[in-house]
């Protein structure tokens, strides 16, 4: 199968996903709903769980969401964070109808995700959050680092859509690639902010923008903001 297909995943493709595993019963909940692309599925699928093999519990914030399935995922890998906030400038119509299929699934899912369609400055984040976003386009990924920092929070991004006339190529596009100097100086800004920096990638037959940038405050920067 080719997992960065862009094509809706459908009850055709259910005898695909027949497993007990819970990446299997996710994506046959996925075909039910009959709206995401198969590429948006294994995304979501793979950053959320290297994120929660570091991070555990707090409130789960998505910006950029989209359909809002990595809010979801999160919750599903981790019952401990109580729930799950998804804020777009548009959300589908159609995500609805995957939350709905989820839901009937894992009940325990209901009442705890919201997808909110707002500007993603609106909403207020909280220290022990956990703010994620997967391919938040150009400026917006460097807009999810500094909410995420300015509240102290965790955070994880996939970015994506490098706009290499506005980012800060830190002057090393003499060495590296304009999109990979981008989330270099990404990443060093995050090191210099008192953020304690991993550095991954999910699969390239996903995505060849693949790059996952992870971080977390460090002890000095969570000392400090406590005794403020």
């Amino acid at each position: 199968m080719d997992r960065s297909s862009k094509n809706r995943l459908t009850d055709s493709l259910l005898p695909q996903f027949s497993g007990d595993g819970l990446f299997d019963r996710i994506a046959r909940s996925v075909c039910r709903a009959g709206c995401l692309p198969r590429k948006e599925l294994y995304e979501a699928w793979e950053v959320a769980r290297r994120v929660r093999r570091r991070f555990r519990g707090g409130r789960v914030v998505d910006l950029a969401c989209g359909h809002g399935l990595l809010a979801q995922l999160l919750l599903l890998l981790d019952d401990s964070s109580p729930a799950a906030v998804g804020i777009d400038r548009r959300i589908p119509a159609s995500a609805a109808r995957l939350a709905a299929a989820l839901e009937d699934t894992w009940p325990r899912l209901r009442g705890r995700v919201s997808l909110i369609q707002a500007e993603l400055e609106t909403i207020p984040l909280e220290q022990g959050d956990l703010v994620v976003s997967v391919h938040a386009c150009g400026g917006l990924t460097d807009l999810v680092l500094e909410r995420a920092m300015a509240a102290g929070a965790r955070v994880a991004v996939l970015p994506c859509c490098h706009d290499l006339q506005q980012a800060d190529l830190g002057g090393l596009q003499g060495w590296l690639d304009g999109p990979l100097a981008v989330d270099v100086m990404r990443a060093e800004r995050l090191r210099a902010g008192g953020y304690r920096v991993m550095t991954q990638q999910i699969p390239g037959d996903i995505t060849p923008k693949n790059r996952l940038l992870i971080a977390e405050p460090n002890e000095d920067r969570q000392q400090t903001r406590l005794t403020r």
